[in-house]
């Protein structure tokens, strides 16, 4: 365990820094990424940005600074209730294309010094560092000073080549290291070894554990285990008969620090999705013009992304979100895999013949699964791409019968 250094890098509130370079006056205020409208010119050349305040629909936080953060907002929160919290924090748009720039930049600059990455995401990477120069080299009274250099390497290169900080630890595995970069965020380096785990994991609440979800959270809550200390001296033959034998064996792992996955330096994706939130509730009925533009135009975006990353899918599939907030979800299998848009929507169509439409709708996506990479089956035949794509897709009736546009 100790001959073995995995890094867990995480870019810092990525985002919204992200955004801060593009509005330096904005630093050190509280800012949310989530809006849809961009910031105003004044006549004198300074901004006029949008508050929280005045913001009204049905969108959720992408992301905050820190400043906000402390306020109580958060990814994920309803950003009319993020207006109460923080009526005067700026909303910004979210800008994608300028995320995933920049996440191609910070990922370059860690490759000039560890090739060896494992890509979790647009912000966080998993980087092996133990074959790195240098990396084992210790001095006295500092056994870790080569692994210490390192990593500040690291991070002084993604601040060159982005203006943005990050986080980064630094332990003998990947479940360590995944814990120890948000110890001293933001800016942070936390470096750990196996003898440090009673003192600085320990303490840690059990849910911190990346792989312990809010369910297995709130039982192992009522069963007396707040901390990964309560759970790293649970008997392990007792979590195996409450939590099974696959999941008991691993959480008593977890809590003793103990994960030998390797940085897995390219994996296929399984699937791909587009999805949104509407401003407003939309009746499958009422609005059936505009839902079917919006279901016609993620099926397209969605066969744009598996054109461009080279993949056709055995699978289409759909979700659902009601106004009552329940998500349904199906699925169907294709006799060929696809990429084509026409065939995405079409079959996606099929799949909402079997769930009801007889409620407003809060959100909408499409999915393919099963992906292959083109042209490593048959291609799909001409006709399914001269299918019907701008038709209506929501009809006057509800449930299985809400179809119009070729989808019966």
């Amino acid at each position: 365990m100790s001959c073995r250094w995995i890094a867990h890098l995480d870019m810092d509130a990525f985002y919204a820094s992200v955004e801060l370079l593009r509005y330096p006056e904005l630093r050190g205020s509280p800012v949310v990424v989530g809006g849809r409208r961009a910031p105003a010119p004044r006549e004198d050349g300074s901004r006029r940005f949008p508050r929280l305040r005045d913001y009204v629909g049905r969108g959720v936080v992408t992301t905050a600074t820190y400043e906000a953060r402390a306020l109580g907002v958060h990814s994920g929160m309803g950003l009319m209730k993020a207006a109460a919290l923080a009526p005067d924090a700026v909303l910004l748009p979210a800008d994608f294309d300028q995320y995933r720039k920049y996440s191609r930049l910070f990922k370059a600059a860690v490759a000039e010094v560890a090739p060896v990455i494992e890509d979790r995401g647009i912000d966080e990477i998993y980087i092996d560092l133990t074959a790195v120069p240098g990396v084992h080299a210790g001095e006295p009274g500092d056994p870790l000073a080569g692994l210490r250099a390192v990593a500040r390497d690291i991070k002084a290169r993604v601040k060159a080549a982005t203006g943005l900080t990050c986080s980064i630890g630094a332990t003998p595995n990947k479940l360590l290291s995944k814990l120890c970069s948000d110890l001293e965020k933001p800016d942070g380096l936390t470096l750990l070894t196996a003898a440090d785990i009673p003192a600085r994991i320990w303490p840690l609440p059990a849910k911190r554990i990346n792989g312990i979800g809010p369910k297995a959270s709130a039982r192992l809550e009522k069963l007396g285990i707040h901390t990964i200390g309560d759970l790293a001296a649970a008997d392990p033959l007792w979590l195996v008969s409450r939590f099974g034998a696959n999941y008991g064996a691993w959480l008593h792992d977890a809590a003793h620090g103990r994960d030998e996955r390797p940085v897995v330096t390219y994996s296929e994706p399984k699937s791909l999705s587009r999805e949104t939130t509407f401003e407003r509730d939309l009746h499958p009925r009422e609005d059936r013009e505009i839902l079917g533009g919006i279901f016609t135009g993620l099926c397209e975006q969605l066969a744009a992304d598996l054109r461009r990353k080279g993949y056709e899918a055995r699978t289409i599939g759909i979700k659902l979100r009601y106004d009552d907030f329940r998500t349904v979800t199906r699925e169907i299998t294709l006799p060929e895999p696809t990429g084509d848009a026409g065939t995405i929507r079409r079959h996606a169509g099929l799949c909402l013949k079997r769930v009801p439409l007889d409620r407003r709708l809060r959100l909408l996506g499409v999915r393919a699964g099963g992906l292959c990479k083109t042209g490593a089956s048959a291609t799909p035949p001409a006709a399914e791409a001269a299918g019907p794509m701008t038709l209506p897709l929501f009809g006057e009736g509800i449930g299985g019968e809400a179809f119009e546009g070729g989808c019966r």
